[in-house]
């Protein structure tokens, strides 16, 4: 799997495409080269209070109501996840469309930019950090990791155009199989 940070303009891109173009293909379909067919994808969905580590960016009180959203999905030959994912919203902020409270609507066509595009909120920048980790216990037999792989760790923080936090999530990424790659384009002179 390669994760570019192209991506996420990509993404934005099909946020106000018709929902045939945002479903025929998704940001893993993107990543992995994969087609929709070859992937399972599972969704959960919880409410959480805000802990200090989130509420913090949000800009809320600790203990505000969040949409915490799992994800995994993996290629239908293979048992391991290509990673797993926490996506945090803050659940005012998305209350006016219900559908965005229920995993039964995932995977959702266009993913997040267009969840956030149908309450009004367009993303302006994308921000992501990198670290790497050994494994936990847990993280190890999810993603099938073989002895001594380490993890990589991207928190990826979703901004408005305003500069409001919309968005937070936690990648966890197997190190013996992903790639990052962060091209930034340069203006001419």
């Amino acid at each position: 799997m390669l994760r570019d940070n192209h991506r996420h303009q990509w993404e934005k891109d099909r946020a106000r495409r018709p929902l045939t173009t945002r479903a025929a293909t998704g940001t893993t379909e993107h990543d992995t080269g994969l087609d929709l067919r070859d992937l399972v994808f599972h969704a959960h969905y919880r409410e959480i209070p805000a802990p200090p580590r989130l509420a913090r960016p949000f800009g809320v009180a600790e203990g505000t109501p969040l949409l915490e959203r799992d994800y995994r999905t993996r290629h239908s030959a293979e048992s391991a996840p290509f990673s797993l994912v926490a996506s945090y919203l803050v659940r005012d902020l998305i209350a006016a469309n219900p559908a965005l409270l229920d995993a039964a609507n995932e995977p959702w066509p266009g993913g997040t930019h267009h969840q956030l595009y149908t309450v009004g909120i367009e993303i302006g920048r994308v921000e992501e950090r990198v670290s790497a980790r050994p494994p936990t216990p847990q993280e190890t037999r999810e993603l099938g990791l073989p002895p001594g792989a380490p993890v990589l760790l991207l928190r990826k923080t979703s901004y408005d155009i305003t500069d409001r936090v919309v968005e937070i999530a936690e990648v966890t990424l197997p190190g013996d199989r992903a790639d990052l790659l962060f091209t930034t384009p340069l203006e001419r002179w």
